[in-house]
């Protein structure tokens, strides 16, 4: 749905697809119990919509609700990437099939609406003062752990402090450093008292490291939660299994049992969809969408900041020479790669994380890096290196053709760079951030500041190839209090910039976020950080039989 600065929505026609997944579940919790149209008008202006919205919407409601969700099933879903560090620790949590699993167990004081809005969760009201300095949540009552336990502040700020101090183990603990303290207020309130402002607390709690977890837990083999399932069998690097909540406190929860296990080779992940032994997976590689399409499945395409990367890491010989690096970028054929690997499911990257889909926030002045064999030939020999060795796994699908053909672009130039195919297996424990090159894979998140700061702040723990800047630090801290739009975008132009000229990363391509499921399996958010919904779909999908 399209909103107003006011968050009601204006009169404007409506169809089933204009609707957000929230939309739905709100409109459907009204006329599943049993109101009168005069009622449900009522309900729906009361919560923000306006009365000419609020009728189009009834007006629509038996076309929308055609394929209302249902309760049952078992569903089965195949991401791309599994291992031993699999966990149920959201602060620790890094590849998609975590998110997913996570997205089942537990439920955030945030949740991001498909347009990257926020909206409560946990936090039945949220708000800042004047300058952004001081955030105020308060917290919903109805709330119980699977134990049977009531949910409460402590939770909050028992989870919240996992994000601080020296031994947090936390992987996006750079997102929230400028909150000095989280203070309880009373049972169902909490503040979060900052250094500066940052208008973005909100939107960086919808990341997926900030679900709650219980006050105390130290044991993510079987923690509990408070999502819409429960946690009945977990077996890092095999599989997991969950159940349905029947005490959860929203509507969400459709399917009777969730299964989740990776199938990590890709033909063999889209045959198993083929062939009905899997309902949903994700990680589509381009190549095979006309073969699925033919076979009545259905593919979901969307646009977003997703990337692909090749890392050189600045620890480590050959990544730790500049004229080494700069050569290796301008072997890049990026157009080719989208066009040709990608199947045009994706956009030209340029060496650093943000592109056009995050809005006023990316650079568009910032010159793409050329293909340029002959000045890549003058850097390479200035640095005095002649081979060097990439390790691969196809963590992002199309990765290991777009190095092979950077491979063949560095032998026509008399540069040998061995390729060195790895198992998906185990791969972010054994290789990423390991290797002296290696490769990585980014979903897409809220906002262009969360990017660079998960991945290129100087003591970010994801910083992909250990590039530490100390201006960048500087900048960072800087865009997260500016709220003048103009010189929001000078900064990002300066951390983009430096990014792109100086890091160990390579970005040939964005990606499309590219999945494919049943027919039979509706109901999947449209939220573009991440696979299958940004991971949303536990909670709101449902199986048609």
């Amino acid at each position: 749905m399209k909103k107003s600065n006011n968050d009601v929505y204006e009169g404007v026609e409506l169809s089933h697809d204009d609707l957000s997944h929230q939309d739905r579940s709100l409109i459907q919790s009204v006329l599943n119990r049993g109101a009168t149209r005069r009622q449900a008008l009522k309900m729906l202006m009361a919560s923000g919509i306006s009365a000419a919205a609020a009728g189009s919407i009834l007006t629509y409601a038996g076309q929308v609700f055609a394929s209302t969700p249902t309760k049952g099933g078992h569903v089965k879903m195949s991401p791309s990437l599994h291992g031993p560090n699999d966990t149920f620790d959201p602060a620790m949590a890094t590849s998609d099939i975590d998110y997913c699993r996570h997205r089942g167990h537990y439920n955030s004081l945030i949740q991001l609406n498909d347009d990257i809005t926020p909206r409560g969760e946990l936090a039945e009201e949220f708000s800042a003062n004047s300058n952004a300095t001081e955030w105020t949540f308060k917290l919903r009552k109805d709330v119980e752990w699977h134990d049977g336990s009531k949910f409460s502040a402590d939770d909050v700020i028992y989870s919240m402090n996992r994000h601080y101090g020296e031994k947090s183990t936390s992987v996006a603990k750079p997102l929230v450093s400028v909150v000095n303290e989280w203070k309880k207020v009373d049972q169902y309130t909490v503040k979060a008292i900052l250094d500066s402002p940052f208008a973005d607390l909100a939107t960086v709690l919808g990341e997926k490291q900030f679900k709650i977890i219980k006050n105390g837990t130290t044991d993510f083999q079987n923690p509990v939660g408070t999502g819409p399932y429960k946690l009945e069998e977990f077996k890092p690097g095999v599989r997991t299994i969950q159940v349905r909540n029947e005490n959860y406190w929203r509507e969400g929860g459709n399917f009777d049992t969730i299964e989740i296990f990776a199938i990590t080779d890709s033909v063999a992940r889209v045959s198993a969809l083929l062939s009905g032994d899997i309902d949903m997976m994700s990680d589509l590689n381009p190549k095979a969408i006309k073969q699925v399409e033919a076979a009545g499945l259905q593919i979901k395409s969307e646009p977003s900041g997703a990337y692909q990367g090749m890392c050189m890491l600045l620890n480590a010989s050959p990544g730790n020479n500049p004229d080494f690096r700069r050569g290796m970028k301008l072997l890049q054929r990026r157009e080719k790669i989208v066009r040709s690997l990608l199947k045009n499911q994706g956009t030209v990257g340029n060496d650093q994380p943000i592109n056009s889909s995050y809005g006023p926030e990316f650079c568009s002045e910032l010159a793409i890096t050329p293909h340029d064999p002959d000045q890549a030939k003058h850097f390479l020999k200035k640095s005095g290196i002649t081979s060097a060795e990439i390790l691969v796994a196809e963590v992002s699908p199309g990765i290991t053709d777009a190095v092979l053909l950077w491979q063949r672009e560095c032998s026509k130039i008399g540069f040998d760079l061995q390729v060195k195919k790895v198992p998906n297996d185990g791969y972010w424990g054994s290789v990423w951030m390991k290797a002296p090159m290696n490769v990585t894979t980014w979903n897409m998140r809220p906002t262009a500041t969360i990017m660079l700061d998960l991945a290129f702040a100087p003591d970010a723990p994801w910083n992909d190839t250990f590039w530490k800047n100390d201006r960048m630090g500087v900048l960072l801290k800087m865009v997260k209090g500016e709220t003048d739009p103009a010189k929001k975008y000078e900064i990002q132009c300066e951390m983009q910039t430096l990014v792109h000229d100086e890091s160990g990363m390579i970005i040939p391509a964005h990606t499309n976020i590219v999945d494919a499921n049943s027919p039979k399996i509706k109901g999947i958010p449209k939220l573009p950080l991440g696979n299958l919904g940004g991971a949303e779909w536990p909670e709101f999908a449902w199986k048609e039989e």
